[in-house]
């Protein structure tokens, strides 16, 4: 009975242990998030480029894609130049962290100021180098058209 109750304490804490962890990551994940969102309302690219890993890959609402950190920190700078009023905020719904804590999914909503559309859904790969979580791609997908532009 005695090594029953050791086994069962063990299970619990171990559990009780990676729920904290996956708890840890998913905040860390949407301060990361948060992070980015104010880089971009600052226009600093190299804010928003600080969470991306140099093969990242990123699809735009309207289906454009881009792969490469300097690439398209390069197009947010051209963006950002070409029209001054452009923003975006993402709001995350779901961050679903894997089970031996490397990878994380997160998908949310979007809002696009000022720009082509006026937001729609979104979906980001995470990857935790070293201790630290980075983008690996993100999916953007335009689902409120913006008539003005």
């Amino acid at each position: 009975m005695k090594l029953l109750f050791i086994f069962l304490f063990m299970v619990f804490f171990h559990f009780a242990i990676a729920q904290n962890m996956q708890s840890n990551d998913i905040a860390t994940i949407k301060s990361c998030r948060a992070a980015s969102n104010d880089a971009i309302a600052r226009h600093d690219v190299d804010g928003i480029a600080k969470y991306w890993l140099d093969d990242f890959v990123q699809i735009i609402g309207r289906g454009v894609y881009q792969t490469g950190k300097d690439s398209i920190a390069a197009s947010w700078k051209t963006l950002f130049k070409s029209n001054p009023q452009i923003g975006y905020v993402r709001n995350p719904n779901e961050i679903v962290v894997s089970d031996n804590d490397t990878l994380a999914w997160e998908r949310g909503t979007w809002i696009g100021i000022h720009s082509y559309s006026k937001g729609g859904n979104y979906a980001a790969m995470w990857i935790k180098r070293n201790g630290t979580w980075m983008l690996k791609a993100e999916l953007y997908v335009s689902l409120k058209a913006n008539k003005q532009q």
